[in-house]
């Protein structure tokens, strides 16, 4: 079943189709810290780097995201839409390499091509 969009307390004027996934990517982007200490700005350019977005809406296809998951995906592959003036990034299912949720358990595998 589909999940309608929501981000706190409001409601998003929209509903995902088919397999498509809408993320946010607030709080996400900025600059990161190595292990060893060093700060590292948001305007660094490491190649290919894929970033992660929370789940705010998923389409009626969706079967491995649920809202609330933080998804893995790679930012050159994304669309980009503003919904109430906070920015939106619309992914399909299978462009996600990764989620990371609490019901994920640490004891699978991983993905079987």
């Amino acid at each position: 079943m589909a999940e309608s969009a929501t981000s706190g307390h409001e409601r998003l004027p929209i509903r995902m189709l088919h397999d498509r996934v809408l993320a946010s990517t607030e709080g996400e982007a900025g600059e990161r810290q190595t292990g060893g200490g060093l700060v590292i700005p948001a305007t660094a350019s490491i190649g290919k780097r894929l970033a992660w977005a929370a789940v705010v809406a998923i389409g009626q296809h969706v079967r491995q995201v649920q809202v609330g998951d933080r998804v893995l995906y790679d930012p050159q592959d994304r669309a980009e839409v503003e919904l109430q003036s906070k920015g939106y990034v619309l992914l399909r299912e299978r462009d996600i390499h990764a989620v990371a949720a609490p019901r994920v358990e640490v004891e699978q595998t991983g993905l079987y091509l």
